[in-house]
């Protein structure tokens, strides 16, 4: 049967971003600009991932050093800035070993096979099971939207993937009565971004993972967003007692801008991963390790986090008394550190949009947020100009909502 034709987009690019009429040509710090020399304030930083702001000094200097000698090599051969990284995250975590990724995704990924292989190593082949929670992102691959279970992620995919069950987020009840012997893993984001930046307290963290260690079963935590500093620790999982991992999942902020991603584990849970159980050709190669260790480096330091602390109490504050003020436009005032949410009354793309004539960028996120996510190296300075421009951004839409 032939098809109507369908018209190609201009641009042709594959139709799956709502963008926003936007384009940057350059950025400094917490700024991004237009080829125009038309300024944003950015509480978006790459969804998380500019952590350190834009074109910060100490990444483009690893990144220029590492261009002119070496870009990539095979993972068949030992590359040493990746031996370096590896130390640092072991030396900061829980961890024992790591395996670098291009993305978040890709450490979901080995975080998954992981588990299962781990259980399979010991004879507990029927130990297949993952147990993730409603709203929760984990990523764009077939396994990792299974893990999230967001049903528009997953329609029209073909039959579902089997071996993964979604529970309601912070149902302990549920969970205790899900976890048998077919469980693997249980994942989570210790505070979700995309599912409207709901933050699991921290007794509750410490609570899954004793349940988790007494029933045998792995945690893996998703620390993608959340993590490298976001919340005030370095992982967001440290707020909470005796709450470390199996797995953990790290990217975004790992990179500040580039694509860099790591699946970290204990040597126990890694056991079943030996020779040629899993791969990548691009990750971990010299030139991602550069600026890899250099943006940890930075992100690690006391001061960097103090400074998150600081301007997260910061903007809690104000945006408190902002939605006192406003409670016709934000209902709540979410999240931790700086991943923050406000929960609206108007739409959120309206308030995305509005927010973006005021010359402030913020992102989406479920149930009606939107999300700021601002560099943690932005000043407070830029902190209460953000606040001020939400201020404009919300006067807006309450005009608009009266005329």
């Amino acid at each position: 049967m032939s098809q109507p034709a369908r018209p190609v987009p201009e641009d042709h690019i594959l139709g799956v971003y709502n963008r926003a009429p936007l384009a940057f040509d350059h950025g400094r710090g917490s700024r991004l600009y237009t080829a125009e020399g038309e300024a944003y304030l950015d509480c978006l930083a790459g969804i998380a991932t500019t952590g350190l702001g834009h074109a910060h000094p100490k990444l483009v200097e690893a990144l220029k050093a590492q261009g002119e000698k070496l870009w990539h090599v095979s993972n068949i051969f030992r590359i040493p800035d990746q031996e370096r990284l590896a130390r640092r995250l072991c030396e900061e975590t829980f961890a024992d070993v790591v395996f670098f990724t291009n993305s978040g995704t890709e450490a979901v990924e080995c975080a998954l096979k992981m588990a299962r292989k781990y259980h399979w190593a010991r004879g507990e082949t029927d130990r297949i099971e993952i147990i993730g929670f409603d709203g929760a992102f984990h990523g764009r691959s077939y396994a990792a939207v299974y893990a999230a279970g967001n049903p528009a992620y997953v329609e029209g995919f073909g039959p579902p993937l089997p071996g993964y069950r979604t529970l309601k987020f912070g149902d302990h009840e549920a969970l205790k009565a899900a976890i048998g012997p077919k469980t693997a893993a249980v994942i989570i984001e210790p505070v979700q971004g995309e599912g409207g930046a709901r933050a699991l307290p921290e007794t509750c963290l410490s609570e899954l993972r004793r349940l988790t260690r007494e029933a045998g079963v792995l945690l893996i935590l998703d620390e993608i967003q959340c993590g490298l500093g976001r919340t005030g620790r370095l992982f967001a999982h440290e707020w909470a007692t005796d709450a470390a991992p199996d797995i953990m999942c790290v990217a975004k902020a790992l990179g500040g801008g580039f694509p860099v991603g790591a699946c970290l584990a204990t040597i126990e849970a890694a056991s079943g991963m030996g020779v040629g159980a899993h791969g990548s050709t691009y990750g971990g190669n010299p030139l991602a390790m550069a600026v890899g260790l250099a943006a940890f480096e930075e992100l690690a330091r006391a001061e960097t986090l103090d400074h998150v602390r600081r301007l997260s109490g910061l903007f809690a504050q104000s945006l408190g008394a902002l939605a006192a003020r406003f409670p016709d436009i934000i209902e709540e005032v979410r999240g931790k550190g700086l991943l923050i949410g406000l929960k609206l009354t108007p739409s959120n793309r309206a308030f995305m949009a509005a927010a973006r004539d005021e010359h402030l960028l913020v992102a989406g996120g479920g149930d009606n947020c939107v999300r700021l996510l601002p560099p943690l190296t932005m000043t407070e300075d830029e902190a209460r100009e953000a606040v001020a421009r939400l201020e404009a951004t919300c006067e807006a839409l309450r005009k608009a909502a009266a005329a």
